[in-house]
């Protein structure tokens, strides 16, 4: 069984560093796919989907976006999820859960068992309740050869309000990083990286490089690129030198890429894709010829 972590590397270095995100923002929705419904969200979905496929190796639908929707939002998410796995696009759903023993192993069953109904190939989880919060998802992915994208340093401006807090010498999401090192270890198996992945926004660089000291052999997803505010350079802060190349990872764009400058207002599909073909492959150049030329950090 290859790991999520061998498939996601396999398909960075084969497009790029890019992860598409797919959040279906309230009333962004264009009225070519029915707008703001719970069939405008899937049809959009699969939309973006298939301008992704061949050009990122990896889509991150956020399930809150389409939750607020209800059962049929989340009957769309589930659409969304078979249509990327179909186009050969590795699936790392945005849920954030953190529970306690039978709950998280509802979560991680709904994600990345064999059966799950939303299927994915990587799961964020929050792990701020405790270690044993995370287990349940731990074993799934090593029974199913899948991820668990744990939050260490966020994008959000008050992710400072707790995560960046004194610990005893260290800031609170070194902590959490440093608690992580079995975790990180035992979801590397025989391959060169984890498929324990860490949350490092683009917003922190500095940080991102500090991580990479504590975790060098975690995968990091890096949100706060693009809308957010975030450079290819520092998005990159905290991926490694390997082979002359830059590398650690994958770094997401949403808003940018699904919402660019006059996708709201083309007349028809085939111009909207158009568009998001061209601001997927704008990011995609962006950030590889950053990891192309760029020595940020080194393991």
């Amino acid at each position: 069984m290859t790991s999520f972590a061998s498939r996601l590397i396999a398909g960075a270095r084969q497009l790029g560093p890019l992860c598409v995100g797919i959040d279906p923002h309230p009333g962004r929705i264009p009225d070519l796919f029915g707008g703001d419904t719970p069939e405008g969200v899937a049809a959009w979905g699969e939309a973006v989907v298939a301008a992704a496929a061949g050009r990122a190796c990896v889509v991150k639908p956020q399930v809150g976006l389409f939750e607020r929707h209800g059962p049929d939002g989340m009957r769309a998410l589930q659409r969304v999820c078979e249509a990327s796995r179909e186009a050969g696009l590795l699936v790392l759903a945005d849920a954030k859960r953190g529970d306690i023993g039978t709950t998280a192993r509802g979560y991680a069953a709904a994600y990345l068992s064999e059966a799950a109904p939303f299927p994915s190939d990587a799961v964020t989880v929050n792990p701020y309740m405790g270690l044993d919060t995370l287990e349940p998802f731990l074993e799934e992915a090593e029974a199913n050869g899948k991820g668990v994208v744990v939050l260490a340093r966020t994008s959000n401006p008050g992710s400072a309000d707790f995560q960046a807090r004194d610990l005893e010498g260290a800031p609170l999401y070194a902590r959490v990083v440093e608690a992580l090192a079995p975790a990180i270890q035992r979801l590397k198996g025989a391959g060169e990286w984890s498929s324990l992945m860490l949350v490092a926004g683009a917003t922190g660089p500095d940080e991102a490089r500090q991580l990479r000291q504590l975790a060098p052999d975690a995968l990091f997803l890096v949100p706060g690129y693009g809308a957010q505010g975030g450079g290819a350079e520092d998005a990159l802060a905290g991926f490694k030198a390997v082979s002359n190349r830059l590398e650690g990872g994958v770094v997401n764009a949403s808003r940018s890429v699904t919402f660019p400058a006059g996708s709201d207002t083309v007349e028809s599909q085939a111009d909207w894709h158009a568009l998001i073909v061209a601001a997927i492959e704008a990011a995609q150049t962006d950030l590889s010829m950053h990891a192309g030329r760029v020595p940020v950090a080194s393991g």
